[in-house]
């Protein structure tokens, strides 16, 4: 959809969310972001995906939600109403900048749990550099990736929430963290985007607009 041109605000220190996905991941993006609103605080995701489709899936979802959508860059500073994919070839995580707020950072590192980007990765560093202020969702996949990272993001005093296993296409990475004691909530998507305003609160209260699709 079209979105309005972007003020320049002062850097972003508010709560942001992190969103983990793999195998049905997609589908399962969509629907949560589809469910939130414009306003919206920041969000990073990391779905597993080859490169060549990465900005595809981007665009596609840019155009389905009210939500500004985009693969995340370099350096690129993080804004609320945005959300941040991490490109198919590289780890997306986030860095708190001196100036303040935080930026993407992105890494052609090692693979982490056989994947680049990494779920883990991207958690981890939520944990580190947000702590109690992230909201972390990992949604349907298989294997592991980001368990030990929500776990971490929980330790950190972050809201943790896990897809539940009958709405799940692989209930491989929700179980894993299940498992580790690493969500406070298991939820099914179809709520998940309802849970995470009622974590937000304030003018977040209620379903988040819908775009036309």
């Amino acid at each position: 959809m079209a979105h309005a041109p972007r003020a320049r605000i002062l850097p972003y220190s508010g709560t942001i969310i992190f969103i983990g996905a793999s195998t049905g991941g997609t589908e399962a993006i969509r629907e949560v972001l589809i469910g939130l609103p414009a306003n919206v605080p920041p969000i990073l995701m990391t779905q597993h995906m080859p490169e060549l489709f990465t900005s595809s899936f981007a665009r596609r979802l840019d155009s389905l939600s009210a939500i500004e959508v985009r693969e995340a860059a370099q350096g690129e500073p993080v804004e609320p109403g945005v959300a941040y994919l991490a490109p198919g070839h590289s780890h997306l995580s986030i860095r708190r900048v001196e100036s303040g707020g935080y930026h993407c950072e992105l890494a052609r590192s090692e693979p982490v749990n056989r994947h680049r980007p990494s779920v883990d990765v991207l958690f981890h560093s939520a944990a580190e550099q947000v702590g109690r202020a992230a909201i972390g969702v990992l949604l349907t996949g298989m294997g592991k990736d980001g368990a030990a990272g929500l776990l971490h993001m929980m330790q950190a005093g972050a809201w943790t929430i896990a897809q539940d296993q009958d709405s799940c296409v692989v209930y491989g990475m929700p179980r894993e963290a299940v498992l580790l004691g690493a969500a406070k909530e298991i939820v099914p998507l179809p709520e998940i985007a309802s849970h995470v305003l009622q974590r937000l609160g304030g003018g977040f209260h209620g379903h988040g607009n819908r775009a036309r699709v």
